[in-house]
């Protein structure tokens, strides 16, 4: 039978772990003291660990690991801080964040289980430390490149005219031919509140605007709290102004690291900010990967949760040779 999600559980320790630089990141673990090691890597980037992460994974089989990515969720400083510095955010600082997380916790290897953003990192992660890696679970398909961007933040207004030219239209004038994030996130660090808490309503009516085609899509972002829109538009905004720190087509070109890795692929049929053929080409370029498209899902929802089950429960008692 195939289980939609495991119930609800609470973690057994949590802490923050100083990883320089000022920050301090939220972490806690759940499930089993002596299951199988899993780290759960949220989306956003900037939208923090969730409850319903925890229920991914079978709780007497895993200890399942969550944490707070910098300036997001309950580590500090916030991003919703009227003077926050994003300049020590970026990809390679999460990935030096994610091997002090697992040095700290003593935990050899483990499954890394991604949810959109949450994808990429997963992926440049396991590229550059594979021997930690023990298998991927990864859904809505992401790889931070150039294209992605411009397809989200421009090329999208084909597929939804009237809402992207909203969305253009809530930076000055001068800035609606070039980088659409790299206009907002100035705007989202203005010293004008209102002129900030504008922003952040607009971008986020955007994005729950093209998470999904599917006819049962329902808003998130768009009428989230404030304080919450703030903090995920400044950091999506910061990443995707600078390429996700990453060079074009990096994922992919180092795909080739991934050999040896099994893993699970899940993307929604309806998923238009995602299009299916990122998912497909790094399923080319990885071998060892499956890819399972979900007909009835958008960037989520669906019968989406049920699938990373499915893979989680896979690979719950699987035992790995060290790499």
């Amino acid at each position: 039978m195939t289980r939609e999600l495991y119930p609800p559980i609470e973690p057994y320790e949590t802490g923050m772990l100083d990883v320089g630089d000022g920050h301090s990141l939220y972490w806690e673990v759940c499930g089993n003291p002596d299951g199988k090691p899993a780290v759960v890597l949220h989306g956003g980037p900037g939208g923090g660990c969730s409850p319903g992460s925890r229920r991914s994974f079978d709780p007497d089989r895993y200890r399942i690991v969550l944490f707070d990515q910098r300036n997001s969720g309950r580590s500090i400083p916030s991003s919703t801080g009227p003077h926050v510095d994003l300049s020590t955010n970026t990809t390679p600082h999460l990935v030096a964040d994610i091997e002090r997380l697992r040095e700290h916790l003593g935990i050899e290897r483990w499954l890394v289980r991604g949810g959109s953003w949450g994808v990429t990192l997963a992926f440049v992660y396991a590229q550059a430390h594979p021997e930690r890696v023990t298998e991927l679970v990864l859904a809505a398909i992401t790889n931070g490149s150039r294209r992605e961007v411009d397809w989200i933040t421009r090329d999208m207004g084909r597929v939804f005219p009237r809402e992207w030219e909203r969305f253009r239209d809530g930076v000055p004038a001068a800035d609606r031919d070039g980088d659409l994030a790299a206009a907002y996130s100035r705007l989202l660090h203005d010293p004008d509140p209102a002129v900030r808490a504008t922003a952040a309503q607009d971008w986020c009516d955007w994005e729950d605007v093209h998470v999904s085609l599917a006819p049962d899509a329902e808003p998130s972002l768009s009428v989230a709290d404030p304080a919450f829109q703030l903090a995920v538009a400044r950091i999506v905004t910061h990443y995707w102004g600078n390429a996700c720190f990453l060079t074009d087509g990096q994922l992919l070109r180092d795909a080739h690291r991934l050999a040896g890795i099994p893993g699970v692929m899940v993307h929604g049929r309806f998923d238009v900010s995602g299009p299916l053929d990122t998912a497909w080409h790094m399923h080319q370029a990885w071998p060892d990967s499956a890819l399972v498209v979900i007909e009835d899902a958008g960037h989520g929802g669906g019968s989406m949760s049920a699938a990373v089950v499915a893979a989680t429960d896979r690979f719950a008692d699987r035992r790995s040779a060290p790499r």
